[in-house]
């Protein structure tokens, strides 16, 4: 473990949701390459992420369902309001693979 242990009560304090990427745009003003993706949680709205997820294609991000966190303030990156942030991890070329559920489930839900 790299990071200090923490308690349940701090676990409970992030709160992750699931969405579906409804619209990904070029950001061409981010220092790393970028999209910008707008994430839809259902009853709970639409936010809008900087993401550095280039090792997928545009139209391979429409519609896929991914988990977030929802209620860590906005980040401004190059002049755009990031609001979620999209969770993945690191495969061995070490691009960045989403994390999202193997079955269908609600928009919106709550990660437990």
């Amino acid at each position: 473990m790299k990071k200090d242990e923490i308690v349940y009560d701090d676990f409970a304090k992030v709160e992750m949701r699931l969405g579906k990427i409804v619209e990904v745009k070029d950001f061409p003003r981010a220092r790393n390459p970028s999209y910008k993706v707008c994430v839809d949680f259902g009853e709970l709205g639409q936010r809008w992420s900087s993401v550095q997820i280039t090792n997928y294609a545009q139209d391979d991000l429409i519609d896929r369902k991914v988990i977030c966190v929802v209620n860590m303030p906005s980040r401004n990156i190059a002049g755009f309001k990031s609001e979620v942030l999209v969770m993945g991890v690191p495969n061995a070329a070490g691009e960045t693979v989403l994390l999202q559920p193997t079955h269908d489930a609600v928009l919106g839900s709550e990660v437990f």
